[in-house]
This record gives C-alpha cells, structure tokens and sequence, in this order.
C-alpha cells in the first residue's frame, strides 16, 4: 500500500479511541507508581483539558541516560490527541499510612479544636490535642495526627470530661 506522498506504509492506524501515552518517569519516582493507577494528562497543546488514564505497563529497563522508566498511560481519546503529542502527567498512587482510629465519642470537641484522653500512669490521664480525620462505619473516627495507632484513650472524652470537672 502506497500513501499520497508515495511512502510505503508499514501500518495503518484505524482507531485513536484509546491511545497509549507514553511518559519517562525517574527512577527515584517508581516506588509510587503502580500498575492500575490513574494519572492526570495535561496537554500542551490544550492546556485548559485535563484527561484521565490509567497505568497499564512499567518499563522493565530504565534508560541509563536520564534515568527513567517508560510508563504506558492507557486514556480515551475524545479527539484532542495526535501521534506525536507533548503532555504531562500526574500520577495519584496509593499511599500507604497507617493512622489511629478512636471511637467516635472518645474525641472531645472543645474550643475548635479535638482532644483525647490518654492514661498516662497510676490513675492519671493526660488530654492531648489531635487532629481528626474521616468518620467511619462503627461509629469510630480516625485521627491524622496527635495519637499513634495503638495507644489508648478514654472511649467516652465527654462523659469523662464532665466527671473529672465534678
């Protein structure tokens, strides 16, 4: 098969549907990339449209140049992308925190901000300061900073509250 200008094809591209876009990530980054995460593309030539795709393959080599990995992005294709295209991405990958979770009640509101009770030795309880987190199922809160996962804490801040206070 010839084309117009006389160049022989080797191929023939038929569907830009679902494109593969191609990124060099650095090797310092690919402990936070993982196959089945999504990715933002930015266009350069659309910078106002934002396209979502998802990682279907890491390179296996790293470049030994600029030390990257090819990652291959997965990503409709609503028309704006041509063969031969500049973007770039942002990767959203898993992270992997472990934060305490306290029932519900054993987080004191007061004075715009959260505390806990926590026993600190022979009958003594400290209150400190945390910062809360999402609500979850059971009626138990999380905490993002202020308590580390497994210490204790009163289950019921108010009702100690208010008995500490009598």
């Amino acid at each position: 098969m010839k084309s117009l200008d006389n160049s022989p094809n080797l191929f023939t591209i038929s569907d830009l549907s679902r494109v593969w876009i191609v990124c060099d990530v650095y090797e310092n980054d690919l402990r936070t990339v993982r196959l089945g995460d999504t990715a933002d593309i930015q266009l350069a030539a659309y910078p106002d449209r934002m396209l979502t795709g998802r990682i279907s393959n890491i390179g296996a080599t790293l470049d030994p140049a600029i030390r990257t990995a090819k990652v291959r992005i997965e990503v409709a294709n609503p028309g704006l992308l041509r063969i031969g295209m500049f973007v770039s991405a942002t990767f959203h990958g898993r992270s992997t925190e472990t934060r305490a979770v306290v029932p519900a009640a054993g987080v004191l509101h007061l004075h715009d901000r959260d505390w806990v009770y926590v026993p600190v030795d022979h009958g003594r309880f400290e209150r400190r300061e945390v910062t809360g987190g999402q609500m979850l199922t059971g009626n138990m809160q999380e905490l993002r900073s202020g308590l580390r996962p497994g210490e204790r804490v009163v289950a019921n801040a108010l009702v100690f509250q208010n008995t500490v206070e009598q």
